[in-house]
């Protein structure tokens, strides 16, 4: 065993270091708050689309056939307008030959523009009870809707029947249309229609309540006379039959503008005006009504008629269609909008009069509530943009992983087969001895496994263990190694702590041999590991070569995943990206270099967290051909705990980025230096930074519609990308000649471990965007991962 001088190598100071390592240890805290914030932005605006089409929170519950004995009978037999003055109940009928056209469901962008167009070419108005979740999505249509001169109602935010939900479910589906009404079009309404309501005299012992607390709160309720029936779609003369009033009477009639395919309804509404004008009919809105209403005499609770005089009842109007919007916008903006006396003022002609007297019910928002609509406006219209992005995206990114997993199989079996066929050879054996490189920091529990494994290595080496300024027993603990194995051929070189690349860089520069093999000090190596790994340089092209590395500690739930993931993953990869001529990483625990070549495009570089993977696409831009040897196999050390998994795989990604960003020029290169920039590159980007962010989502989507959409269809979806994986997985099980028994934590490894790796690239993407630098991260080891036979 010989024994050199500390070898100085590029040193950096420690007061540097320590300065720099202060500096990135508080600004790692603010990136990982940053990737959580982001989730959470992402998982609230999916929420929020959820509720939005009554996906999340949705009920789908309609009550029928309950009895209305509490229910007073001068409401069952009233008219269809609903109202509470002092704590009364009151009910209205429309006038005579009067129709208040009145529309559910909406705004919808098809079939509500339309229905606009026919009422504005007919000089009629309609009274639109709109759902809010509606309402936040397209804005511009009840701006228009209310510019126009149509009134609007409530129709509640995400059209459940009332009758079954809290009071705060109740007064949240309120007061969140009237936000969508403010942020949309500026304005709040008194009126409103319940879901699935008909007639008064369907009001039951469960929904009355319900009315009665709203009239209490300042909302006229509104029923229906005449139902056209048109969501059944029975074709146009039969909506315009059941939408006619009998005998002449005032009606408030029913519609819709959304809630499915309306076309029927926009082929019979025209018409359907039309002939009620030839019958002497008027169009009004329902403020309209009830102040035409209160201009007739003789009016009572049984048959609808008007007993006051007219104009008496200009101070009931106020309250009833005019006066302080209701709920939450109580005492912000009940002073404002119409004068509650000019609504519903008939003209010459007998029709409703002027835009300001058709909508006695709005008020004018302002202050927080004007705000906070706009706020839900601009929060949803984000939603709108970004949930059906991601889905397009997810679609891209599910046709790319499905591709890669098919070409993965294709290039495995490929590359399988061409290097195990008994007439392949790299060229003549190579046997000349090598130098092996063990950089090593506070290695004690491992040094002395790593020495022992390869003391029994089957080709002739010098192994060169390059201390990095450890402060532990390192140096000692691999010299007394060395001589318990009887080992001769052993170099300890100390240098102070600068850092992995430059221990490696020491080594090189010590090296004796053309070959230099590097791995890890906590590592271990089969016997003939060193042997298979040299024999590609056989091949004079050759200037790297990849090993095979194997997870150690495999006995845990966190070793059997990375386990899964380095037989699958990794090895996959790298059969695929040998053949395809441009392997992006040689892995940091087994690999094999020229010395020339190394030392040729300026040895290990300091500037990238990666150094794995910068020589290795240094070595490809040298012109040098980089290959995968699946027969050299190491065994190391994984992370032992969810935070140092999370600090390697972080290390891994931002490195990685850094050596792609780096090497951005390869793009450019011309000839063989520039087979990586054109197909390795791209491949690295999509399928190791694109698609890790991206692939996750599947699995909350998947969630998301087991939760809010269709169980069975979401659960079978999944459980098909399942079998697409393990199929893969189970394959390069095969290729590796590994125990197919630790497949069965694959399930949990697709909903934990991958969502963890989720979040290491997102705080990854994070550091690049916002700069930053690592030092070389030192994880706990326990040397249980001790000779090859031991894990085997």
């Amino acid at each position: 065993m010989a024994t050199t001088t500390p070898s100085r190598g590029r040193r950096r100071a420690p007061s540097r270091m320590t300065r720099a390592a202060g500096k990135a240890a508080a600004l790692q805290k603010p990136r990982v708050i940053l990737a959580l914030l982001l989730l959470l932005a992402l998982t609230s605006v999916m929420l929020l689309d959820g509720y939005l089409r009554a996906e999340v929170g949705g009920d789908e519950r309609v009550r029928s056939n309950a009895s209305s004995s509490k229910v007073p009978d001068k409401i069952l037999d009233g008219g269809p307008i609903l109202s509470f003055r002092g704590g009364e109940a009151q009910s209205r009928s429309v006038p005579e030959k009067t129709i208040a056209l009145t529309f559910d469901d909406g705004p919808n962008p098809t079939w509500t523009p339309q229905i606009l167009k026919i009422l504005e070419a007919n000089d009629v108005p309609g009274t639109f009870f709109v759902v809010g979740s509606m309402v936040s999505r397209y804005p511009s249509i009840v701006k228009d809707l209310v510019d126009q001169g149509n009134e609007i109602g409530i129709h509640t935010f995400t059209h459940v029947d009332l009758s079954y939900q809290s009071d705060d479910r109740i007064a949240r589906e309120m007061d969140q249309t009237q936000l969508a009404l403010a942020g949309a079009a500026g304005i709040t309404t008194t009126l409103f229609r319940a879901p699935y309501s008909s007639e008064a005299d369907a009001i039951d012992n469960y929904s009355w309540p319900v009315y009665k607390k709203l009239g209490e709160e300042g909302y006229t309720s509104v029923f229906v006379d005449t139902d056209s029936d048109d969501w059944k779609r029975p074709g146009v003369s039969k909506i315009i039959k059941w939408a006619t009033p009998s005998k002449n009477k005032g009606a408030s009639v029913l519609f819709h503008d959304a809630g499915g395919e309306r076309s029927q309804t926009v082929k019979a509404l025209g018409t359907y005006i039309k002939k009620m004008k030839a019958k002497g009919y008027t169009f009004t809105t329902v403020s309209g009504a009830i102040q035409e209403g209160n201009g007739q005499s003789g009016q009572n609770a049984q048959d609808g008629q008007s007993s006051q005089q007219p104009g008496s009842e200009q101070g009931e109007q106020s309250e009833q269609a005019g006066g302080q919007a209701p709920g939450a916008q109580q005492g912000q903006q009940g002073q404002q909008g119409q004068q509650p006396g000019q609504a519903g003022q008939l003209d010459q002609s007998g029709q409703a009069g002027g835009v300001n007297s058709l909508q006695a019910a709005h008020r004018t928002a302002t202050g927080t509530t004007l705000y906070e609509g706009k706020a839900l406006v601009a929060a949803v219209a984000v939603a709108e943009w970004t949930v059906p992005g991601l889905a397009t995206g997810l679609a891209v990114v599910g046709v790319a992983v499905m591709g890669r997993f098919g070409m993965m199989l294709i290039l495995a079996r490929r590359h399988y087969r061409q290097r195990n066929k008994r007439r392949f050879s790299w060229g003549p054996t190579v046997t000349q001895p090598v130098s092996v490189i063990v950089p090593a920091y506070n290695e004690k529990e491992c040094i002395a496994n790593t020495l022992e494994s390869l003391a029994k290595s089957t080709h002739p080496i010098e192994i060169i263990v390059v201390d990095d300024g450890s402060t532990d027993d390192t140096s000692r603990i691999a010299r007394d190694a060395a001589r318990s194995f009887g080992m001769t051929n052993v170099r300890v070189i100390r240098q102070e702590n600068a850092g992995k690349p430059a221990a490696l860089n020491n080594g090189v520069r010590s090296a004796s041999y053309d070959i230099v093999v590097m791995m890890d000090g906590d590592t271990v190596f089969e016997p003939d590991a060193v042997h298979q790994l040299v024999q590609p340089f056989a091949d004079p092209e050759v200037g790297a070569v990849a090993g095979n590395a194997k997870v150690g500690n495999r006995n845990t739930v966190i070793g059997a995943w990375q386990h899964i993931e380095y037989v699958m993953g990794f090895n996959l990869d790298r059969r695929m990206y040998d053949l395809l001529r441009c392997m992006p990483t040689i892995p940091g625990a087994i690999g094999a270099f020229r010395r020339d070549a190394v030392l040729e495009v300026g040895g290990m570089s300091e500037d990238t967290l990666a150094e794995d993977t910068d020589i290795t696409i240094a070595m490809h831009r040298g012109g040098w051909r980089v290959v995968y040897q699946e027969h050299a196999r190491a065994w190391t050390e994984a992370p032992a705990s969810l935070k140092q998994l999370w600090s390697q795989r972080y290390r891994w990604s931002y490195g990685t980025m850094q050596a792609l960003w780096k090497h951005r020029k390869s793009l450019t290169d011309k000839g063989p230096s520039g087979r990586f920039g054109r197909v390795g590159m791209p491949l690295v980007v999509i399928f190791q930074i694109v698609t890790p962010v991206f692939a996750p989502l599947i699995d909350v989507f998947t969630v998301y519609s087991m939760i809010f959409i269709d169980f069975k269809a979401a659960l079978l979806a999944w459980l098909a990308v399942l079998c697409v994986q393990l199929v893969c997985a189970a394959y390069a099980f095969r290729l590796d000649r590994e125990k197919y028994r630790y497949l069965l934590m694959m399930p949990l490894q697709q909903l934990a471990y991958r969502q963890m790796m989720y979040l290491v690239l997102i705080h990854s993407c994070i550091t690049a965007l916002t700069g930053g630098r690592l030092r070389w991260q030192k994880l706990k080891r326990t040397g249980e991962v001790g000779t090859p036979a031991g894990v085997s």
